[in-house]
């Protein structure tokens, strides 16, 4: 399963309407809500807040006042096409004066959304773990090396040596000698 690392912003302009795109990677379905009144609070005076969302089995989409199939659907073909999940897209329309036409605003929301997913870093999603591993100083050399490509989200120094860590599920074995706690199962970049 494929995502993006970071948030994500463009701008295009065609015909004088200006389209801002939002790429949102996002961690749990409830943060939808949550990023798309962040966009219209930010993006004041837009026309329009056309988006499309796909997290796991679930997708949705909404052409916000666009002509119907002009706007939400394109933006969630360019998510489909590129493979990508666990993705809010958002692209705001400043209508500039000139009529697009349903073609044109296909096109429009088509390329806008294209050029974020571009700009964007691609990522793996894995499920996995958050762990926490406890090992005694002179064995932090030894534990570095076992996870050297491994995602070290924390390190806290003690009387041990406690590293938090992201692990995807067939990679507990790594770590099997030394002390540790499965903090939560979780989907992650990897």
């Amino acid at each position: 399963m494929k995502s993006i690392s970071d948030h994500v912003t463009t701008q295009i302009v065609i015909n004088k309407s200006k389209f801002y795109t939002e790429l949102i990677p996002i961690k749990e379905l409830s943060d939808v809500e949550e990023h798309l009144k962040n966009i219209e609070n930010k993006y004041k005076d837009a026309t329009h807040y056309c988006y499309a969302y796909i997290y796991d089995q679930v997708k949705r989409f909404s052409d916000d006042g666009e002509p119907g199939g002009t706007a939400g659907m394109p933006i969630l073909n360019v998510i489909e096409s590129n493979e990508l999940d666990h993705i809010l897209a958002v692209v705001i329309r400043y209508f500039g004066g000139i009529k697009l036409g349903a073609g044109g605003l296909v096109r429009a929301y088509t390329s806008s959304t294209k050029e974020a997913v571009l700009k964007a870093e691609i990522v793996n999603l894995e499920y996995g773990y958050i762990i926490d591993i406890t090992f005694p100083y002179n064995e932090e050399k030894n534990v570095s090396y076992l996870l050297k490509n491994k995602k070290i989200l924390n390190k806290q120094y003690n009387e041990q040596i406690t590293y938090t860590v992201f692990l995807i599920k067939n990679e507990l074995d790594i770590i099997s000698k030394y002390d540790h706690k499965i903090i939560k199962e979780t989907l992650d970049a990897y």
